[in-house]
This record gives C-alpha cells, sequence and structure tokens, in this order.
C-alpha cells in the first residue's frame, strides 16, 4: 500500500519561509519522476516543481528563485524550499510520485 506522509506546510506572513517535505513508503520510487502541485483559491492546478531520476529539474517560471526542489532517495522523500513567498503562493501543495499523489498539505501566506 502506498502512503504520503507530507510536512511543513501552515501559516507564514509575506516574504518567509516554509520547508515541504514528502515521504513515500510501499514502492521504491527511486526510479519516479516526482514532484510538487498547487491548486490554489479559483486557480486551476499547476505544476511548481519536478525532478526526475537523472536529476533534471523543472521550476515553474513564477517560483524560480524561490522554490527549490531536492529529494532523498534513501527516505524516498521529495522535498520544496520555498522562500520569499507571497499570497500567491497560497493554496493546497500535493507531491506526487509518478502517477501516485499525496493528500495535499496547505499553504497559507498572510500579508
Amino acid at each position: 500500500q502506498v502512503k504520503f506522509v507530507e510536512s511543513g506546510g501552515g501559516l507564514v506572513q509575506s516574504g518567509g519561509s516554509l520547508r515541504l517535505s514528502c515521504v513515500a513508503s510501499g514502492v521504491d520510487f527511486s526510479s519516479y519522476f516526482t514532484g510538487w502541485i498547487r491548486q490554489g483559491p479559483g486557480r486551476e492546478r499547476e505544476l511548481v516543481a519536478r525532478t526526475d531520476s537523472d536529476n533534471d529539474i523543472y521550476v515553474e517560471e513564477g517560483v524560480k528563485g524561490r522554490f527549490t526542489i531536492s529529494r532523498d532517495y534513501a527516505k524516498n522523500a521529495v522535498f520544496l524550499q520555498m522562500n520569499n513567498l507571497n499570497e500567491e503562493d497560497t493554496g493546497l501543495y500535493y507531491c506526487f510520485f509518478g502517477n501516485y499523489r499525496g493528500q495535499g498539505i496547505q499553504v497559507t501566506v498572510s500579508s
């Protein structure tokens, strides 16, 4: 059974930082691409960042220079360091490994 434990979300003031973590179990995801998607209030779901097993990285244009994705193969984990957050970053963030997706974790940025 595949399980995800997402953590690190919460409420932060504009300009602040959060680090999201997602630890997966049940499957060895080391050969899978992984990353984070988000859905803000009234907005469509969007890919935030992604990395594959060759460590190629994609980061959405609007978060470049502020968000960093990383993974720990040994821990079956993926992380998202988010700096200089603004209100547009508010939303539900989901980690994914291949076609598997976590349950989501809330990030709220206040002015």
